[in-house]
């Protein structure tokens, strides 16, 4: 089968939608750190839907891999000329297959981190967007303030000869642009941390005060970090996904996309230096995107966690799978209803009962496979910004935590690492043995979990949280995830 490519692109087969617009016309605007399978469902789409409203053709995107690992993607996507198949998968189990083209170039900067440094002083590139986790953000997790010492960050400012971290490329970018008189870019981030540009903002500012002291000063006065919100459920890419795109297309694509038809994206509108006309491919441009990222974080991906460790424990491979389970079902509403509402202002254009039924059935949705494992990865990066600070805003109002607590519970309870049936858990966490061993410890002090200062703070002794989080881990222990789903919930 020959390889998806601009020279075969013509040769797919009927049905599957592909770039109507001129790619050889495109230039590029945007140059984008962390090309993974969310940007491209997401970001990537936005681009595209624009090119082909004939509206943003000098906004193409340059996509950049920082780790090791990202020479995966440079293999998957340089032969296809950076093509690739969107498959968006409905809960009817209709399925649409798209070609995005709005990627124009990807460089894998650990080869090559010149070309990068080159790109970044290209006054085209005036935006400079970044989906590298909540890791790549080198922020301590319970205090906040910047961490030297997390991967890439340590190595720039140790004086690495070329720029490792996204943060490193970023400073020495606006540092050429700065000495040739070139406006700086803006910094968007677009990865799921509550205020992720000014996020972004203050922990690239600690890292130039690091590097470069005069260089902090400049970004805080010259560069702008438009905060937003995003929202599409895209899970890993499976070898399913692949065989299927392929097939669909008449082409093979080695690393397409699965998605779920919603698609969300709220920007503050803060571009010095232009930007496309994001409003015209669904997305909402706002001067303050807090109330839409509260919700999102508290309700949505506060539930994922609800709902990952439950059912892990309760035999579930798959998301939907533990939809069809009526007890997680009911812990989530009550938890969204009871303990994440209440800390919510309203939030404008949007019905909150609405949003949490359209919730419930995106997890349900039983086409898009996406599992448990992935939503408890890196929960010590998710549990303290997505979790607490809803336990927190209920303890100052004191209002009940009895769910929240449940929740962290059930997760104390999966970092044991073995299940009910005795069956290894694999644990995948950047804090994975740590957790593990405090975890194996929780028998003998149950609260053991919990007085981690650096996940939970002085949670551990606040008898309104410890006292729910220790019936629950007792029935965890003695009773199991069931069981304890139904006493809880009664």
């Amino acid at each position: 089968m020959p390889r998806l490519s601009n020279a075969t692109l013509s040769q797919r087969s009927a049905g599957v939608s592909a770039p109507s617009y001129d790619r050889s016309k495109v230039t590029p605007g945007i140059l984008h750190f962390g090309v993974g399978a969310f940007h491209r469902s997401h970001q990537a789409l936005a681009i595209d839907t624009l090119l082909t409203k004939g509206l943003a053709n000098d906004w193409g995107i340059i996509g950049v891999g920082l780790l090791p690992s990202d020479k995966k993607m440079e293999q998957a996507l340089k032969p296809q000329d950076c093509l690739y198949t969107l498959i968006t998968k409905h809960p009817d189990g209709r399925q649409d297959f798209q070609v995005i083209g709005s990627m124009l170039s990807y460089i894998f900067a650990v080869e090559n981190p010149e070309l990068v440094l080159e790109k970044l002083v290209d006054p085209a590139i005036r935006i400079v967007s970044l989906t590298i986790t909540e890791g790549g953000y080198s922020f301590d997790r319970v205090t906040g303030e910047f961490d030297p010492t997390t991967p890439g960050v340590k190595e720039d400012l140790a004086g690495s000869p070329n720029p490792v971290s996204a943060f490193g490329f970023i400073v020495e970018g606006l540092k050429r642009r700065k000495a040739l008189g070139i406006a700086p870019f803006t910094v968007q981030s677009c990865d799921n941390i509550q205020g992720n540009g000014d996020v972004a903002k203050r922990m690239i500012i600690e890292f130039a005060k690091a590097k470069d002291p005069e260089m902090a000063t400049w970004i805080s006065e010259s560069v702008a970090f438009p905060n937003s919100m995003v929202d599409r459920i895209t899970p890993v890419t499976a070898l399913e996904d692949i065989e299927l795109a392929s097939s669909a297309l008449g082409l093979a694509d080695h690393w397409p996309v699965p998605c779920e038809p919603f698609f969300q994206w709220v920007i503050e509108d803060h571009f010095p230096t232009g930007r496309p006309p994001f409003e015209e491919a669904n997305v909402q441009m706002v001067s303050d995107v807090m109330p839409y990222e509260l919700m999102k974080l508290r309700l949505l991906n506060a539930s994922h966690q609800g709902l990952c460790y439950f059912g892990r424990l309760s035999g579930y491979t798959y998301v939907h799978e533990v939809m069809d389970d009526p007890l997680i079902v009911k812990l989530l509403r009550r938890y969204m209803d009871e303990e994440a509402s209440p800390t919510l202002s309203p939030v404008p254009g949007v019905n909150l009962a609405e949003y949490k039924d359209e919730l419930i059935e995106r997890f349900s949705n039983p086409q898009v496979l996406d599992t448990v494992a992935r939503l408890a990865a890196e929960s010590s990066d998710r549990i303290p910004k997505w979790l607490l600070p809803v336990v927190r805003e209920q303890l100052k109002s004191d209002r009940s935590v009895t769910l929240s607590a449940a929740i962290v519970a059930s997760w104390a309870r999966y970092d044991e690492a073995i299940d009910e049936n005795g069956e290894t858990i694999n644990v995948v966490d950047p804090l994975k043995e740590e957790l593990i061993a405090i975890a194996k410890t929780q028998r003998e002090n149950p609260l053991a979990f919990v007085q981690n200062k650096k996940l939970f703070g002085e949670l551990s002794a606040d008898s309104r949280f410890t006292e729910p989080y220790l019936n629950t881990l007792k029935s965890l222990h003695t009773a199991g995830a069931q069981a304890t789903l139904a006493g809880i919930l009664g």
